[in-house]
């Protein structure tokens, strides 16, 4: 380039450039320039992504790294709780490195939801209207129940109560687990006060409280403490069950009762995913968000996380309560957001610091 602008400067016996030669030195240049960014732009590659993830690693890592295989985009992924990850990026704010929040529930996408870009309707329309934000903001990518997980040598379905508010009764003492530092056990509760009113929830705990209920850090162990008879139902995700029932067969002795009243314990929860708006890698972030709603992405939560897919032509577990069946409260993606909310109920009452 800077012989091309020497060339222009220069004069021969003594009379300028013509304008003919002019503009073709300059079209000369302007070619060079284009060729040099082109070859620029090939060079960087297809980028980078960073995902904060809600997802825990064991269940999502493998999907994402399929993503990085077949784009070659190189992912960072940040990952802890979706209440943590949320609450970091409202701490970093403008500042934060994410592109794309990837949550196991509502609740933490709708508590960042003013920092997520609107997504385009060609991603919206991917999934099912009532696994996605009202606003546009982020899309569910699987869908995730909550169940009793129950001892099938000391209880059968017909023994199992018609709603969750049903377990504060004296003769489940000593016999329930939960685990309330859980994010999808939190989003239940959210649902609860959406529906049951901030009263009745309040009351509801502290009735569990009095039960003396085992406390869990996660919901995995909550499943096998509940075949080995060490209590009789666990407050869970379905999907726990399932991952048992593939390593260990049918003579797994615990099953999962979704409560036949419906109300927050039925509650069908969504993974999801938004975009940050202060994200340097829209277009990658769209690629990610649009991969785990494609065909490969969504057989691999329903055959290796046993979740609940989001769009039709997908195989689902054998066993698995066809999601129709399950008596889900259909509570909108708006009355989860109040995360904040439901974790200054639970350290009010006692059961989190």
């Amino acid at each position: 380039m800077q012989f091309l602008w020497s060339l222009l400067g220069r004069r021969e016996s003594g009379i300028a450039v013509g304008h003919g030669r002019l503009f073709a030195l300059l079209a000369l240049a302007a070619f060079v320039g284009a060729a040099a960014l082109a070859c620029e732009a090939e060079d960087s590659g297809p980028g980078s992504l960073t995902v904060y993830s809600g997802r825990s690693e064991s269940l999502v890592a493998p999907i994402i790294e399929q993503f990085a295989d077949a784009t070659g985009i190189e992912v960072n992924v940040r990952y802890a709780g979706t209440a943590a990850i949320a609450a970091t990026l409202l701490e970093e704010g403008d500042n934060s490195p994410a592109d794309v929040f990837f949550a196991q529930d509502p609740g933490g996408l709708g508590a960042v939801e003013d920092r997520l870009d609107q997504l385009p309707q060609s991603v919206l329309g991917l999934a099912p209207e009532w696994a996605r934000s009202p606003d546009g903001r982020w899309v569910g990518t699987s869908g995730r129940a909550r169940t009793m997980v129950y001892n099938t040598e000391t209880l059968t379905e017909p023994d199992l109560p018609d709603d969750i508010r049903d377990l504060t009764d004296p003769k489940w003492k000593g016999r329930i687990g939960w685990a309330p530092t859980n994010g999808s056990f939190q989003a239940m509760v959210t649902a609860m006060r959406s529906r049951w009113g901030e009263d009745a929830t309040r009351e509801w705990l502290e009735g569990m409280q009095a039960n003396e209920p085992t406390v869990y850090p996660k919901n995995t162990p909550q499943v096998a403490a509940a075949a080995a008879g060490e209590i009789d139902i666990g407050l869970v995700n379905h999907y726990y069950l399932h991952r048992f029932l593939t390593e260990e067969g049918d003579s797994f002795t615990a099953r999962n009762y979704h409560p036949r009243g419906g109300g927050p314990g039925a509650l069908v929860m969504v993974a999801g995913a938004g975009i940050l708006s202060t994200s340097e890698n829209k277009e990658n972030a769209q690629r990610f968000i649009e991969f785990m709603l494609s065909l490969a992405a969504q057989q691999y939560f329903a055959s290796q996380t046993y979740e609940y897919p989001l769009v039709e032509g997908v195989n689902t577990q054998r066993g698995l309560t066809p999601i129709q069946e399950i008596n889900n409260p259909l509570v909108t993606p708006r009355e989860m957001a109040d995360l904040e909310g439901t974790q200054a109920l639970l350290r009010e009452v006692g059961i989190t610091p």
